[in-house]
């Protein structure tokens, strides 16, 4: 019998993902949680030296961990490491509570501070307006034109505030309440569930596209236990092809050049979510609605919204006149 010091490191990083898939992550998370647990392993075993195959969990100590961690970081930002910190907290706690070592050495690791992320709305205060209107034409230069669905999938992020994932995992009963009292059951990020209201107009909405879906493809495929979102064969819609239905939105509106990089689906939630800043939502509010498991990334649109409400002031035309007559002088700090 194998004794647990031997264990090989590998095997148990599959042990520890098959546990976490209980969970129902998004395939693109336990990716993510592969690629940091190897890549960290690998540093520990280029320094024994051993090949990683055959690196047994002995071989994690504090020393050899603080080592491996700090070449991880030296080219990697902030919160890549901090993820990957994390990720490996988890690995241990699971070991611990399994048995296979008797504590866990992250405590000894250094690791930078938790990054609380910028939002990242689209860019222009008419553009959601404008990328619905354009998305919402029956554009007959597309190959397989579907305006309903489309504009059901950026309002369900706009006025919902859903994330991919959980646009994928909505489904057409996922809708419950009397008319003007419409709700939506979200299954959110990390198994929180969530309830967000859904207004008469995204209901509207919902409604139009569900019946464009009835003529394309029959009532049969529009049960309550069916994937809300499919595409253009009737089949659920996949991570892949949802990110390239928003792209090409995008696109036809012709407002690339308004979305945060690497932001794309993301945007149009974190414009929800400063909107609902903007017009004064609180952050438990906005950490409710949003399925935020802290309130301090709630209190970021809600800093950043002033912020911006504050450089929009600086602009106005009459301070620049008023500095001007004033000689460029500011006025005390104590005078209002």
């Amino acid at each position: 019998m194998q004794d647990k010091e031997d264990e090989r490191v590998l095997a148990l990083i599959e042990e520890f993902l098959a546990a976490r898939a209980a969970r129902k992550p998004s395939p693109h998370t336990l990716q993510a949680y592969r690629r940091d647990l190897v890549a960290v392993a690998g540093l520990v075993a280029e320094a024994a030296p051993l090949p990683l195959a055959t690196l047994p969990i002995s071989a994690l100590t504090t020393r050899a961990l603080r080592t491996a961690f700090a070449t991880f970081a030296t080219p990697r930002a902030p919160a890549s490491v901090y993820r990957a910190w994390s990720t490996w907290n988890n690995f241990f706690t699971f070991l611990v509570a399994d048995g296979v070592v008797a504590g866990n050495p992250m405590s000894a690791v250094d690791r930078p501070s938790a990054p609380v992320p910028l939002p990242k709305p689209l860019r222009g205060e008419d553009t959601p307006e404008r990328l619905l209107t354009a998305v919402a034409r029956d554009d007959r230069r597309q190959r397989h034109p579907w305006p309903e669905r489309d504009v059901a999938v950026l309002a369900l992020a706009l006025c919902a505030g859903l994330r991919l994932s959980e646009l994928l995992a909505l489904r057409v009963g996922s809708f419950t309440g009397r008319p003007r009292e419409r709700r939506v059951e979200v299954a959110g990020k990390g198994g929180r569930p969530r309830v967000v209201p859904v207004e008469p107009e995204l209901d509207a909405v919902l409604e139009r596209y569900l019946d464009s879906r009835r003529r394309r493809f029959g009532a049969h495929t529009v049960r309550t236990d069916s994937a809300l979102l499919v595409d253009r064969h009737g089949e659920p819609l996949r991570r892949g092809g949802l990110q390239y239905l928003v792209e090409s939105c995008y696109r036809r509106a012709g407002i690339t050049d308004r979305v945060p990089r690497g932001a794309q689906l993301h945007a149009l939630r974190h414009t929800f979510a400063t909107r609902l800043a903007e017009d004064g939502a609180t952050a438990s509010e906005i950490m409710w609605l949003l399925g935020h498991a802290s309130l301090a990334t709630s209190q970021n649109y809600i800093d950043v919204t002033a912020g911006q409400q504050r450089a929009a002031v600086r602009a106005n035309r009459t301070n620049r006149a008023l500095g001007t007559l004033l000689g460029g002088a500011q006025a005390p700090a104590d005078e209002a």
